[in-house]
């Protein structure tokens, strides 16, 4: 699993004068429905401003896709994906009741993405719940209730079909365990529901238990996931990562971005064998589409991540302490932040507070 770390590419050539210097980056930009194209705007201004070279290869999806190609998830975006191996992603809309699969579900299948990562962390200045929050959710992206195999068995009677596979829990169970000893983590918690579900979640945890015992100077422990909800709320700190199925990672991520300040502070970072989108979390907010309302913390977030994974770790840094100053001073924030001001004032505000690049060695 190529987890989120820096890519280790080549430093770009120097400036030599005001020619066109090659783009040390190519990554593919997939905005998605109501304010995604907003926040792509704000955001790549953020990241231009930082002077980091980053070539955007961007491509429609979701309604505006479907009106001209008649797919929220045409070929071309699978291809530039494919090709460029690093995408970042607003929220594709599915409508509620609507008779297909979510377009996010089916890219993430299409794509490999079998692995969801929510790193939780409090972001400077932004009022939380809870402080010094560290904790990783990894979720498996692929199967359980996602599967999307649901039918009607007799009229007034609905039947949804609960996949989990050896091949699948296995392969999240491992990369749990791989990020923990990568990044220095003591612990790795299943999260389950073993004791109802005997044979799919016991299937699950069993994958978990075997794994388990290859990492030696990793922790393992189990808890119910009703149980795991309730002890985040009450004490965040005793867990470090954890692991589980689709369903319950995706309310038990939503539950920890909750005590960390909300939906928009943690990013959604889903990993395949060799590709990486880093996506917004936060809904697509259709009302607020073209007022320049919507906060950009679901995209300017999940941004900063990619620029680590793309080994800019210094304009990450940058963007982070401008960020931070903006949300602790508290006059350019966006209505869902507290405040009244503009997207692109938020942006600005963010841009002029981030500290000067520090000069390369020998400069």
């Amino acid at each position: 699993m190529s987890a989120p770390r820096p890519a280790g590419r080549a430093a770009a050539a120097p400036r030599t004068g005001p020619r066109a210097v090659e783009k040390k980056h190519t990554v593919t930009l997939i905005p998605g429905d109501g304010v995604g194209e907003d926040l792509a705007d704000q955001v790549v201004k953020v990241i231009q401003a930082t002077g980091v070279s980053i070539g955007f290869d961007r491509q429609l999806s979701g309604r505006r896709a479907q009106a001209k190609s008649g797919s929220p998830l045409p070929e071309s975006l699978f291809e530039s994906v494919r090709k460029n191996k690093v995408a970042l992603k607003g929220v594709i809309s599915t409508p509620i009741g609507a008779g297909y699969e979510s377009p996010n579900v089916q890219l993430r299948k299409r794509l490999g993405l079998f692995a969801s990562i929510r790193p939780v962390r409090n972001l400077p200045g932004l009022k939380a719940r809870y402080e010094n929050v560290d904790l990783v959710v990894i979720r498996e992206n692929t199967e359980d209730m996602y599967s999307g195999i649901e039918h009607e068995v007799v009229p007034g009677v609905v039947q949804s079909v609960k996949v989990v596979t050896e091949q699948a829990s296995l392969r999240i169970a491992r990369a749990a365990f791989e990020y923990a000893t990568r990044h220095g983590r003591k612990s790795v918690a299943c999260v389950h529901k073993a004791n109802i579900m005997k044979q799919a979640d016991g299937l699950f945890l069993d994958c978990f238990r075997r794994v388990a015992g290859e990492f030696p100077s990793i922790r393992p422990s189990e808890v119910i996931a009703d149980a795991a909800c309730m002890q985040l709320v009450l004490d965040p700190y005793r867990f470090d990562v954890l692991v589980m199925g689709n369903l319950y990672g995706d309310i038990i991520s939503d539950v920890c971005s909750g005590l960390v300040g909300g939906a928009g502070a943690v990013p959604g970072i889903n990993v395949g064998e060799d590709l990486v989108v880093f996506e917004a979390t936060h809904g697509d907010a259709p009302e607020l589409e073209g007022r320049d309302a919507a906060g950009p913390l679901p995209l300017l977030v999940p941004a900063v991540h990619m620029l680590r994974h793309l080994g800019e770790a210094e304009a990450a840094d940058r963007i982070m302490k401008g960020l931070g100053a903006v949300l602790a001073d508290g006059s350019r924030l966006t209505r869902d932040l507290g405040g009244d001001s503009a997207t692109s004032a938020m942006i600005e505000a963010v841009v002029a507070a981030m500290p000067p690049p520090v000069p390369a060695p020998g400069a």
